[in-house]
């Protein structure tokens, strides 16, 4: 019974919430608000996001690309319904500043599963650095989170880019129970790119792996 009364407040929250979380807190009431669109990463791939009305992936239906809502060292396919969201910049001295921040990583994007119908994003997370391979990517990533256990690393690609993924367990307080992450990294000549799926819980987030898998297989770099 607790699992579902606190299903469905998260639902409501997440409903009005204004501003992105991170960590564990990713999938909360309090960390799981949107950006306002038309906002930028920060990061040294940010570029200027398209004006009101403009469609935030390109033709062929990728997020990533220059002159998409969310520009990343990559591209890929969202999703149908999933909806990409631009991370504001904030000011370092922002006390929101570290919600948007995960280890030397910093949040560009979330495809926001909401109107899908889950609770759940798929976040992008990047890093200035070009050097080093995904797996120390990723490592450095799951560290970055005191409650991450269990973890299961793999080389793998993503579409023809080398990439490492992860599977690990994170503990939320929320629910009291540990749910299921995936995450994968990509080293790129503009910047390191961890993608991060979570979820309110591990069905939740079962429930959305097909499209983490789409994203995955449809990753390029971004031209």
């Amino acid at each position: 019974m607790k699992r579902y009364v606190a299903r469905g407040a998260v639902a409501a929250a997440l409903a009005g919430a204004a501003l992105v979380g991170c960590g564990e807190q990713q999938e909360s009431a309090s960390r799981n608000p949107s950006p306002a669109a038309g906002s930028t990463s920060g990061t040294s791939t940010a570029g200027t996001s398209p004006a009101p009305g403009r469609i935030a992936v390109t033709k062929d239906g990728r997020v990533g690309a220059p002159g998409t809502v969310c520009v990343m060292p990559v591209s890929f396919e969202p999703a149908p319904d999933w909806k990409p969201k631009p991370v504001p910049r904030l000011a370092a001295d922002s006390p929101l500043a570290s919600w948007t921040k995960h280890g030397p990583f910093d949040l560009a994007c979330e495809i926001d599963a909401k109107p899908a119908g889950h609770l759940g994003y798929l976040r992008a997370w990047v890093q200035n650095s070009s050097t080093g391979t995904p797996r120390a990517a990723l490592e450095s990533f799951v560290g970055a989170d005191r409650t991450a256990s269990r973890a299961t690393y793999r080389e793998t690609k993503a579409g023809s880019l080398p990439a490492a993924e992860v599977v690990y367990e994170t503990y939320s307080k929320l629910l009291d129970e540990s749910k299921q992450e995936h995450a994968l990294a990509v080293v790129t000549p503009r910047g390191t790119l961890v993608l991060h799926l979570g979820g309110l819980d591990t069905q939740e987030h079962q429930d959305m792996l097909p499209a983490y898998e789409l994203a995955k297989r449809s990753m390029r770099l971004a031209s």
